[in-house]
């Protein structure tokens, strides 16, 4: 689901305050979305935030990672995240987990209780998470911040939805802070698409044309053929070198997910075709992990 996750990105990186807004925090200072990537790239939470609250003299961490579903991984990414950030900046941060659908019916993690092999080491961690359908919709527009606005349609409420989208495009119109009208029109019809498949109600957010037209749009589908073209790659390499030399090869997937020149990953693809064994293709993967020639 790369178009809502890149959806929710934006709006973290512009209107991460509304976010935590979801989990209660009404009372920031100030607020700045911090640079994600930490120990290695491609891992990294959706958003890093650094955040003070009235009354605080520091700022605060706070990891936001917007999942479409309640599925098992989500679980895997919060402990993940809080981790390397952990690793990363010495301390450990807040994690919020917000669910945009409920689809696919499953109650979400809350907690992880992850033990060693023989149990001499133990990690237990807990962190919020948020059902967005839960919300009320009307809490959102009475908040008095446009940054809330794209995801009301997502949120509880009764009656039909066509109002709720008119009362949204009247606000980002007449709120949405200079440069950003469109966008919040786009991924407000990016997230809404989640829950509705009427024509007729993202036609009140701008509908088909305005997609077409949108320069963030043009700009994720840019992002989304790169992954894709990366997962792709990844994907064959590890296939065929299970294919040569058996399933341990798959322990090999997260150094390729760090290689992000898609050279690199050609060369690797040669590599892998033509390697004595899995010892030998390591050398090959190390040496484009280091940027050698």
């Amino acid at each position: 689901m790369h178009e809502y996750d890149k959806g929710s990105k934006w709006l973290i990186q512009h209107h991460g305050d509304a976010i935590l807004w979801f989990a209660g925090i009404r009372d920031l200072v100030e607020w700045r979305a911090m640079h994600a990537e930490l120990v290695q790239p491609r891992r990294f939470p959706d958003a890093l935030l650094e955040a003070r609250r009235a009354g605080q003299e520091k700022a605060r961490l706070y990891i936001i990672e917007i999942a479409t579903y309640a599925e098992p991984r989500v679980a895997e990414q919060a402990v993940r995240d809080a981790c390397l950030v952990y690793l990363h900046q010495g301390k450990l941060p807040e994690v919020l987990v917000v669910i945009l659908s409920r689809r696919r019916p499953r109650r979400p993690a809350r907690s992880a209780d992850l033990r060693s092999e023989q149990v001499w080491t133990r990690l237990q961690m807990t962190w919020r998470t948020i059902e967005l359908w839960k919300l009320p919709a009307e809490e959102l527009l009475q908040a008095g911040d446009v940054g809330l606005i794209p995801w009301v349609p997502l949120c509880r409420f009764d009656g039909p939805p066509a109002p709720i989208f008119r009362r949204c495009r009247e606000r980002i119109d007449r709120e949405a802070p200079p440069g950003e009208r469109e966008n919040l029109l786009v991924v407000s019809q990016i997230l809404a698409s989640l829950r509705y498949t009427d024509e007729r109600l993202f036609q009140l957010f701008g509908g088909r044309e305005a997609m077409i037209e949108s320069p963030l749009l043009l700009k994720l589908k840019d992002e989304w053929t790169h992954e894709a073209a990366h997962e792709a790659a990844c994907k064959s390499i590890i296939e065929f070198l299970q294919a040569r030399f058996g399933p341990e090869a798959a322990g090999l997937r997260s150094d390729l997910d760090a290689i992000e020149d898609p050279t690199r990953l050609s060369e690797l693809t040669r590599a892998a075709a033509t390697c004595t064994g899995l010892k030998h293709f390591r050398s090959h993967l190390r040496e484009a992990t280091e940027g050698k020639p």
